[in-house]
């Protein structure tokens, strides 16, 4: 059974850090892209951060040289260190798991952040 489980969301003030986590089971974590989207209130989802299955790492510009996204294979983990919170970083944040190879791709059921005074 696949599953994909976001944790670490949560009420930040402006310029505030958070560090999403998300844990897999039930597929190869090594052999898949790994990504955070994020959906805001009105908003359509938007991806926020990738790594693929060699470590290479793209962002979305509003996010790049605040946020980080890393993976560690052995613990199937994939995390988002998020910094300089802004308001507008609110929303709902997704992690993905996506493979051409094998014409796969899943999600977890999200987390929210709100940066917010």
């Amino acid at each position: 059974q696949v599953q994909l489980v976001e944790s670490g969301g949560g009420l930040v003030e402006p310029g505030g850090s958070l560090r999403l986590s998300c844990v897999v089971s039930g597929f190869t974590f090594s052999q898949y892209a790994m990504s955070w989207y994020r959906q805001a209130p009105g908003k359509e989802r938007e991806l926020v951060a990738r790594i693929s299955s060699g470590g290479s790492t793209n962002y979305v510009d509003s996010v790049k040289g605040r946020f980080t996204i890393s993976r560690d294979n052995a613990k199937n983990t994939v995390a988002l260190q998020m910094g300089s919170l802004k308001p507008e970083d609110t929303a709902v944040y997704y992690c993905n798991a996506n493979s051409r190879l094998y014409d796969r791709d899943y999600w977890g059921k999200g987390t929210l952040v709100t940066v917010s005074l």
